[in-house]
């Protein structure tokens, strides 16, 4: 399998921390998130994982190397000053991710989900994997009907950032920056992504807050 770990982004409301320290090796119960994702992308049988860089990413190349010491080969899709997003980052990375369908992890949560052995259906471009909403959150993203993910007025789960993607829900996109979210609101439309609901640990680091109450509960 390949993944794709989400680690580009600048991270401003994690500032200071991330004045000085990329997004992705800011750490958890004394561990990166980044080493984090990818232990266990090796533990669920990932072989190679693309890993894209911006800010202070060469802080990234120097800890994680070749990707060796996690049973991985890691390549890296450098964006630097002209970060493109999460849609954008995806495209560009292409080459490097193969014919099959793949994984995309965000960097900046924590969880235990296992990535399963995952057939996408003929008529799917994607999974998602959601969670409950947090209580922080003023809303959710998406609702899940019969296994498929679908828009809603009052959708009641968040996406979780973790999902598999087909290449050609990309492929036609321009190397540019953009977000996903409208690629998976219009797949929605069309009942194109399968989807399901973790219920087990999840969290996104957002801010420094809940870098705090994060780490309090690795404690």
């Amino acid at each position: 399998m390949i993944a794709m770990i989400l680690a580009a982004g600048r991270g401003e409301r994690l500032r200071p921390i991330t004045d000085t320290v990329p997004k992705p090796l800011v750490e958890v119960g004394g561990i990166s998130l980044l080493e984090r994702h990818l232990q266990a992308l090796a533990d669920a049988g990932v072989t190679t994982v693309v890993i894209n860089l911006g800010w202070l990413g060469e802080q990234i190349v120097e800890r994680v190397g070749s990707g060796r010491k996690f049973g991985l080969q890691v390549c890296y899709s450098p964006e630097y000053e002209q970060i493109l997003e999460t849609g954008g980052g995806i495209r560009r990375a292409l080459p490097m991710l193969g014919r099959d369908p793949f994984w995309v992890v965000n960097c900046d949560i924590v969880t235990d989900f296992v990535l399963p052995e995952l057939t996408l259906a003929d008529d799917c471009l994607g999974h998602l994997v959601l969670v409950q909403t947090p209580k922080d959150k003023s809303g959710g993203d998406f609702d899940l009907v019969a296994g498929r993910i679908c828009n809603a007025e009052n959708p009641l789960y968040t996406f979780s950032g973790i999902a598999c993607y087909r290449p050609e829900f990309f492929v036609q996109q321009a190397v540019e920056r953009f977000s996903v979210v409208p690629l998976l609101r219009q797949a929605a439309d069309r009942r194109q992504l399968s989807g399901e609901i973790h219920a087990g640990q999840w969290a996104d680091v957002g801010s420094l807050q809940k870098l705090d109450d994060i780490n309090s509960s690795h404690n």
